[in-house]
Order: structure tokens, then sequence, then C-alpha cells
């Protein structure tokens, strides 16, 4: 049986993600997302389940800083759409709750039902230990914002279901292994996460990137961050669809080499159909 490293207690967003990704493996919660890779990294897990970033909350900064040095592998990637359920002790009718506790984020995404049920927020570690706070408190006056997968865990009721302000907050996951994973080049689907650095010269990230627009590769992600605090060393996550050893982004990613002080590719997976389905090209017909 598999073993599924994530960051959380159990029942969290993303003990669900692995659990729905992988029917039937166990899973490992972890402190930390340093912890998580470290079972992994050390063969105490598989696989590590872990998140880039939210539709609503944007990207995990430990995360993006974690990655390149880790020593793992980006292998595949997964979407959860995040489904806010109210949850409470059992007999607790809805107008009884006068306290809702969860992760300050969570707090944040369910500022309409606060509002309708006039309860005051209480700010928690994360969504699963909110769920096993309410349950120890046995109060029908406290309930929690986490999963239906935490309510299940702690013994608690369901009093409503999607509670969330926006019908769309998802949470996208890297699936992560020790070793890559070795795909043909021409497997369709295929993404590349990669991070890299530019000179300290002008308009060197301009002409670093100008060779994925004419070699005609889809770049569907950018994002800066600092180097050990610096102010001057700037790090650049991206992802491109292909693989590096297709023409086409083998070539941009030479003209990319000619205006880097560094360069290293995190993983080349099979893309979710999430994406074909919820962000088809202009002249795309989803499935």
């Amino acid at each position: 049986m598999s073993i599924i490293a994530f960051q959380g207690q159990p029942g969290a967003y993303s003990d669900l993600a692995c659990r729905i990704a992988f029917p039937g493996a166990a899973t490992l919660p972890c402190a930390s997302f340093q912890a998580a890779m470290a079972e992994l990294r050390e063969g105490r897990a598989d696989l590590a389940m872990l998140p880039p970033e939210n539709s609503l909350a944007g990207r995990v900064a430990d995360m993006h800083a974690l990655l390149p040095g880790s020593g793992l592998s980006i292998i595949g990637e997964t979407f959860l759409r995040v489904e806010h359920c109210l949850l409470a002790p059992k007999g607790t009718q809805i107008g009884d709750i006068r306290r809702i506790h969860s992760h300050t984020v969570a707090l944040g995404q369910v500022r309409n039902l606060l509002a309708e049920l006039g309860a005051i927020p209480v700010v928690e570690y994360d969504t699963a230990g909110a769920a096993e706070i309410v349950a120890k408190l046995n109060s029908k006056e406290d309930g929690a914002i986490a999963s239906s997968l935490a309510g299940e865990m702690y013994g608690l009721e369901i009093l409503r279901r999607n509670v969330e302000d926006e019908p769309h907050n998802t949470t996208r996951f890297y699936i992560m292994a020790r070793d890559p994973l070795m795909l043909e080049p021409a497997t369709p689907g295929l993404m590349t996460t990669f991070v890299f650095n530019v000179r300290n010269v002008p308009a060197a990230l301009y002409k670093a990137l100008g060779g994925f627009a004419t070699n005609g590769v889809n770049m569907t992600k950018l994002e800066s961050y600092m180097v050990n605090g610096s102010f001057t060393a700037t790090q650049f996550l991206a992802e491109v669809e292909g693989h590096p050893e297709q023409p086409h982004l083998k070539l941009a990613f030479e003209e990319l080499g000619f205006f880097c002080t560094a360069f290293k590719i995190l993983g080349t997976y099979k893309m979710d159909p999430y994406r074909r389905l919820h962000h088809p090209k202009p002249d795309a017909t989803p499935a």
C-alpha cells in the first residue's frame, strides 16, 4: 500500500486530496511542508501531496521557497474543489451556533455565513484542528468550518454544506516523488515546471522569455520571489506546456540559458484533466 505524506492533521483538505487522487492509499499527516518532504525523501512515504496555490488565497509562499532545494520531483498535479462544511456536535441546531472556529483563510471565505448567524470567528491553526477542538468542547454554541472528512473523523454533524462565499474555491496540489517520471517526449498533454534566475543585466527577463514566444511555447505560470531575503536576487518559478526534449521547448530552454545564472527543472508530468475542462483553449470544446 502506498503512503502519501501531506501537511496538516487527519481530515485536512490535503488529506482529502490524497484520498481522492489515490483511493486506498494510506495518508501520513505532517506538521509542516518541510516535514512532509523529509518523510518522502527519507523513504517513510512513497509520495507527497503539497499545495502550491489556491484560486482565492493565491500562492503558498513556503512551497515556492522549499521546492528548488527539496531534492524531489513533481510527477503530477491534481485539483481539489474546496467545499467548506459547517460542523458541530451531534444534536446542534444551526441557530445554536455562537462561535465558529477555523483557519484564518477559511474564516475569510465564509463571511456571509458569519454575518447570517451573527457568529464570532475564532482563529485556529488549521481547519481539521478546528474540527477536533469543537469535538472536544462538545458545546452546541461552537461550530467549525472544515471538510466533510474532518466531520466524519471527529464525530461531528454537518449542519450545512458548501458554505463558502465563492463557488470557485479550488486548491491545486503537486504530487511529488523521489525520482522524476521518465516520459516520452511525444506524450500529449504534458506540463513542465522549472525555476530560474536571470543575469543582472538590462532587459534580461524580457530576453530570457522571448524564446518561449518565438518557439510557440505556451507559458501557463510565471512567478517571482526573493532568494534568501535578498532584494537583488530574484528567482522565477514557471510552468510551460510540453516536454523539455520536444524541439520547440528545447530551443526555448537553450535561449533561456543565455540569460540565466541558474536553471532547474522540477518535474515534467501529465496535466490534470481539470485544466482542459475548466480552462479550455479558445478553439477547444470541453469533452
